[in-house]
């Protein structure tokens, strides 16, 4: 029986197993032939399998991981903030609108995301010690849930549920805009009932859940990649885009601890 979960579970292809019901005997030579099979299915068919996935997002985040702690234990001012920010902006732009796959400029993306967040989570923990700590650890819990629930059925993704969290991805960064003039204003508690800091909390709340959400989709596309047989490089784009949507989630939960350590 084959699992709704795109990451974890092995897509298994008919090409690449025997019949179960057959009675023909078999060697031991071909069932070790058998076995070995799905390994290497997506070298022979060269369409995108879960195991490539994996393997490349494994890829991209152990590049962040450590680009990101020799940017922490240097300490890294807000020079390297900026430039892994835009940079990492600018290479997401590409490898997003590019019809063409470029590992290459990838994992450079997920260098300068380590970058950033390297520097930026050092920032944070030197202002809140133990803040870093409990964002990994929050960033793991939803990641874990939502998989679960999108692994159990209990979410499922249609064409009504996207197009919510489209609207309320709008709605995301329209409160965002007010929130920033807002703080530019400086009109404090002149907001009525959220007052600029209690608009950031919403923001950061907000933010943490639709992070959580889009990972449900990304599960999706990634599981609608494999059936429609992609050509095996489109798993860098899928890794691509899951990692964003994860460092995306760790950004917010940073940012919602320290709203809530700060008050």
């Amino acid at each position: 029986m084959r699992s709704s979960n795109p990451v974890l579970v092995r897509t298994m292809k008919s090409g690449g197993y025997a019949a179960m019901g057959s009675t023909t005997t078999t060697s031991p030579e071909t069932l070790e032939t058998l076995y070995n099979a799905p390994a290497a299915s997506s070298l022979r068919t060269g369409r995108m399998t879960i195991d490539d996935v994996v393997t490349r997002t494994g890829i991209l985040f152990t590049t962040l991981v450590v680009v990101g702690a020799a940017a922490w234990k240097l300490n890294l001012g807000g020079g390297a903030l900026m430039f892994g920010i835009f940079g990492g902006f600018a290479l997401a732009m590409v490898n997003t609108f590019s019809k063409t796959v470029r590992p290459a400029l990838i994992i450079a993306y997920a260098a300068l995301e380590g970058l950033a967040l390297g520097t930026l989570s050092h920032f944070y923990n030197t202002a809140y010690p133990g803040i870093v700590s409990q964002a990994i650890l929050g960033t793991i819990a939803a990641f874990a849930g939502v998989l679960f629930a999108y692994k159990s059925g209990r979410i499922t993704v249609s064409p009504r549920f996207t197009r919510i969290v489209v609207g309320a991805a709008i709605g995301y960064l329209i409160l965002g805009v007010i929130s920033m003039f807002a703080a530019m204003a400086n009109v404090g508690g002149g907001m009525g009932l959220y007052g600029v800091s209690g608009l950031g909390l919403l923001l950061a709340v907000a933010g943490v859940g639709l992070a959580s959400i889009f990972l449900i989709l990304d599960f999706d596309q990634i599981d609608k990649g494999i059936k429609a047989g992609l050509p095996q490089e489109e798993s860098w784009r899928a890794a691509f885009g899951l990692m964003v949507t994860l460092v995306w989630l760790y950004m917010e939960v940073l940012r919602l601890l320290s709203i809530l350590r700060n008050n």
